[in-house]
């Protein structure tokens, strides 16, 4: 073999090296591509499936609209059809929303093989549920003995009520340290509580009473103000231990409730609104080996994605 005809092979099969090696970067780049596509997608189906589960477990129709709409919104395509309910395992019926979505994934290098497109998938289940802690809760406890949470039929929302702040024993104020503590909190961290709520987990348990005569504080009073035609959440209790500086609070749950006027000073008063369900901030199913009790359910829901 002459050296002309070693370089003639050598560029043939230099040609036929580059050939695969730019098919398969140029295929490497349509599977990025679909890669991105189906995590966009994926996305667009959690988002849906959240969507909904804020109307659950009450609509189902709406549930299914707002996912159909959300998914819309946020550039994808959900058919009534491919929006299931089901029940979970422990909790009420048509809790869980499921979405399946599908979307044309085209490429760019592949039509050079034939292929125009693929199509890419996703799944995503959202289950509205009671919650065993919860974030951004006010410090003022309300007793479950209330006849629009614990009456025949209850609870009962959207009828209008008054909670009172009156002493529970001697020493005992319906302020609660929720953050766990015990003793006196200072009166801009309560009025800080009440206006944002605890940024912090709150499981379900006890908690001891804040010492003091604080509902006359100015803080706490433009607190409450603020807050008037607005949802707080309250922390719910069925019992309290001791007196004075070791009263606690047996929390159960929590319950929503929107603030329309107040007549709050010293160690008393009274909060005018009415008990509305909410969807809030709250981590299902978390129980801990002193409280493996569920919570009471009083209507207020967290919404959260599922396998």
């Amino acid at each position: 073999m002459n050296a002309r005809d070693s370089r003639g092979q050598a560029a043939v099969l230099t040609i036929l090296f580059m050939t695969v090696l730019l098919g398969a970067s140029a295929m490497a780049l349509d599977v990025g591509s679909w890669f991105r596509a189906k995590r966009a997608l994926q996305a667009q189906a959690d988002a849906a499936a959240l969507a909904g589960a804020q109307a659950l477990p009450d609509s189902t129709s709406n549930a299914r609209s707002f996912a159909i709409q959300y998914a819309s919104t946020n550039g994808g395509s959900l058919s009534p059809s491919d929006v299931k309910f089901s029940d979970s395992t422990t909790s009420t019926p048509n809790d869980t929303i499921s979405v399946q979505m599908k979307a044309p994934a085209p490429g760019f290098f592949s039509k050079l093989f034939g292929i125009d497109s693929v199509t890419v998938a996703a799944h995503a289940a959202a289950r509205t549920d009671t919650f065993n802690q919860a974030k951004y809760v006010a410090p003022i406890g309300v007793n479950f003995s209330h006849p629009l949470l614990s009456g025949s039929g209850c609870p009962c929302f959207d009828q209008t009520t008054t909670l009172t702040l009156d002493m529970v024993g001697p020493g005992g104020f319906k302020l609660l340290d929720i953050d766990g503590s015990r003793g006196g909190i200072n009166p801009s961290v309560l009025a800080e509580w009440i206006t944002s709520g605890l940024d912090a987990w709150m499981p379900l348990g006890g908690y001891f009473s804040d010492a003091g005569t604080k509902f006359n504080n100015t803080d706490i009073q433009d607190a409450l103000q603020a807050r008037i035609g607005t949802n707080l959440l309250f922390p719910v209790y069925d019992s309290v231990q001791s007196q004075g500086t070791n009263l606690q609070y047996h929390v159960i749950g929590w319950v929503g409730f929107t603030l329309t006027g107040f007549d709050a000073r010293g160690n008393g008063g009274t909060l005018s609104g009415y008990f509305t369900q909410v969807v809030w901030t709250g981590i299902q199913g978390q129980t801990s080996s002193g409280n493996p009790t569920p919570p009471a359910n009083l209507g207020a829901y967290s919404v959260q994605l599922i396998n």
